[in-house]
C-alpha cells in the first residue's frame, strides 16, 4: 500500500461518494476507484460498501480509518519538517473563502504569494462559513476566510480581520428608517432579508434571536450581500448585514444599528495545526494585506 491509496480511501469515506472524492483529490473517478480496489486487494478485505446510493464504510474500513488518517498526518508532518529546514516553499495550498465575499486584500495576498512563489499551486474554494470551518478542521483546506459569531473556536488559529455589529438596513418610509439604533425585538417585528444559514452574520442574528426568545420573520434570503441589499431596497424586508457591508449606500437604505447581540460578527482567516512553510508565507502576505483588525463589537452607525 502507499500513501496515495490511503488518501483516496479517506476521501471516499469522508465524501461518501467516489465522484466527490475524485474532485477533492484532483484525479479521475476511475483512478480513485482503481486505487481503493487495489488497497482492498492488498489488505484482503472490502473497505467500503458500494451497494447503496451513498458509499459507506465497512467494519474493516472503519477499523483502519483512524490509522489511515494518522499516517497521512504523519506524512504531512514529515514534509513540513523538511520544509522548515530547507526553507522551501512548494506544493499546493487549498484556500477557502465564504461565498459572496469580495474582500480584495485576500486577493492581493494571493497575488503577492503567487508572484513570489509561482511553483506553489493555489486552489480557491467557496462555501458557507460552517462548511469551510469543518473542512479546515479535517485538513481539507489549509486556510479559509470565514464569517463567525464571535472569534473562531479555540481549536482553530485565527487572524481576525473585522469584528463588528449588525445593522438592519431599511428603505425610506420603513418604520425603522428614522432611528439610528434599535433593540433586536424592534427589528424582528418586521420582515427581514438575510444571508443563508451557515454564514457568520446569519449565525450571529439567529443566536441573538434565540437568546432573547424571539422568532424573526425571515422573508427572503440570498447568498450575496449585494442581493440582500437589492431586495431590501425594493421593500421586501430589512436587510440584516454587517455594518461595513452597507457603507456607501447613500440614500438607498438607512442602517439601524441592532442592539442586544450575543456576539460580534467576525471575519477571520482560520487554520488548524502547525502551518506548512508555504502557508506561513501566505499568512504573512495576508496579515500585511489586511492590516490590524478593524471595527468594534457594536459600532455606532450614523446616517
Amino acid at each position: 500500500m502507499d500513501l496515495r491509496q490511503l488518501e483516496y480511501f479517506v476521501a471516499v469515506v469522508e465524501e461518501a461518494n467516489f465522484t466527490r472524492a475524485a474532485e477533492r483529490v484532483h484525479i479521475s473517478q476511475s483512478g480513485v476507484s482503481a486505487q481503493v480496489r487495489q488497497l482492498e486487494r492488498e489488505l484482503g478485505a472490502e473497505l467500503v460498501d458500494r451497494s447503496g446510493r451513498a458509499v459507506t464504510v465497512t467494519a474493516a474500513g472503519a477499523a483502519i480509518l483512524g490509522h489511515a488518517r494518522a499516517a497521512l498526518a504523519s506524512a504531512a508532518a514529515v514534509r513540513r519538517a523538511v520544509d522548515d529546514v530547507t526553507g522551501l516553499v512548494r506544493g499546493r495550498l487549498e484556500v477557502g473563502m465564504v461565498t459572496g465575499c469580495t474582500i480584495t486584500p485576500l486577493f492581493d495576498a494571493l497575488a503577492a504569494f503567487h508572484r513570489d512563489h509561482p511553483g506553489v499551486e493555489l486552489a480557491l474554494v467557496e462555501d458557507t462559513s460552517d462548511v469551510l470551518v469543518d473542512r479546515v478542521r479535517r485538513g481539507e483546506l489549509d486556510v479559509a476566510l470565514v464569517g463567525t459569531s464571535g472569534r473562531p473556536d479555540a481549536d482553530l488559529d485565527a487572524h481576525v480581520v473585522i469584528s463588528e455589529g449588525l445593522v438592519a438596513a431599511v428603505p425610506e418610509g420603513h418604520p425603522l428608517a428614522g432611528r439610528r439604533r434599535a433593540p433586536l425585538a424592534d427589528v424582528v417585528v418586521h420582515p427581514v432579508v438575510c444571508l443563508p444559514e451557515g454564514t457568520g452574520i446569519r449565525t450571529v442574528f439567529d443566536r441573538s434571536c434565540a437568546a432573547a426568545g424571539l422568532s424573526p420573520d425571515v422573508a427572503l434570503q440570498a447568498s450575496a450581500p449585494d442581493a440582500v441589499i437589492d431586495l431590501a431596497v425594493r421593500g421586501l424586508g430589512a436587510a440584516v448585514l454587517a455594518a461595513s457591508m452597507v457603507d456607501g449606500l447613500d440614500d438607498r437604505l438607512h442602517p439601524v444599528a441592532i442592539e442586544d447581540l450575543v456576539a460580534p460578527a467576525v471575519l477571520a482567516l482560520a487554520w488548524s495545526g502547525t502551518p506548512s512553510a508555504a502557508l506561513r508565507v501566505l499568512l504573512d502576505r495576508a496579515r500585511a494585506a489586511f492590516g490590524p483588525p478593524v471595527g468594534s463589537v457594536v459600532p455606532e452607525v450614523a446616517r
